[in-house]
């Protein structure tokens, strides 16, 4: 086996930022609905709503994936990096397919859940990242 370099003395940093996250999503996701509900009615809101948690849902379980996989074995990172969006992906895609093929009225708002989710929470991670940067 090649030597591997050591681990970090504290592998917390690699999810340090998903509480955060998870707190913004939330309120990303109850202010979408709010718009959902006052567009389209209840449908627009759970729409809307499922949208954000679809997108919060993808983005945590494949940053626990990667810091898992850094913490075992970096070389890792790129396979089951990789694996994880295809499965993302891939369920993303069934889900729209169902969805957009179906009549719920929902389903333009769940459109605009998933923008809204991508958008916010790729902004607030960049925030993140800069933020700890330049703190240290």
């Amino acid at each position: 086996m090649p030597d591997l370099p050591p681990l970090p003395a504290d592998p917390r940093w690699r999810v340090e930022h998903l509480p955060f996250l998870t707190a913004f999503s939330v309120a990303l996701m109850i202010c979408a609905a709010s718009v959902g509900f006052f567009a389209g009615g209840a449908p627009s809101a759970v729409g809307a709503a499922a949208g954000v948690a679809i997108v919060t849902v993808s983005f945590t379980m494949s940053t626990l994936v990667l810091a898992w996989a850094d913490t075992v074995r970096p070389a890792l990172l790129m396979p089951l990096g990789m694996l994880t969006y295809v499965v993302k992906y891939t369920l993303l895609g069934v889900i729209l397919a169902f969805v957009v093929s179906s009549e719920w009225p929902g389903r333009f708002a769940m459109g605009w859940g998933i923008v809204a989710g991508v958008l916010g929470w790729t902004a607030v991670q960049i925030w993140w990242v800069a933020r700890t940067s330049l703190s240290k």
